[in-house]
């Protein structure tokens, strides 16, 4: 069974000669893309696709995780922020009669 998120990655202090490498090594795990690094030497990337074979959202961090310090050739900070999209919150409105004439009635 497949479920489908959104991956956003936050590595702060990479190497900066290894910063290509590190993207690579990245978008090797997940189809990361949009990077950007900013002033401070954070980089930040996100992409949807699709958890499969079982593996849990930890499971997938902790393989990413694995492979940017693995690139990085030492210890970054690694956030991810997974966004699962079949059971994102919602609200339901649902409207009747009274809502109809509430809404619809003349002032």
């Amino acid at each position: 069974m497949s479920r489908y998120y959104n991956m956003a990655v936050t590595i702060s202090g990479p190497a900066g000669e290894r910063i290509d490498a590190v993207k690579q090594a990245a978008k090797d795990e997940w189809a990361l893309d949009d990077w950007f690094l900013d002033d401070d030497g954070v980089l930040t990337a996100s992409a949807d696709n699709r958890l499969c074979g079982g593996e849990t959202e930890e499971e997938f961090a902790a393989r990413l995780a694995k492979a940017i310090w693995t690139a990085n050739g030492a210890y970054c900070r690694v956030e991810v922020h997974a966004t699962y999209f079949d059971q994102i919150p919602y609200e339901t409105h649902c409207f009747d009669e009274d809502d109809y004439r509430r809404l619809v009635a003349p002032f």
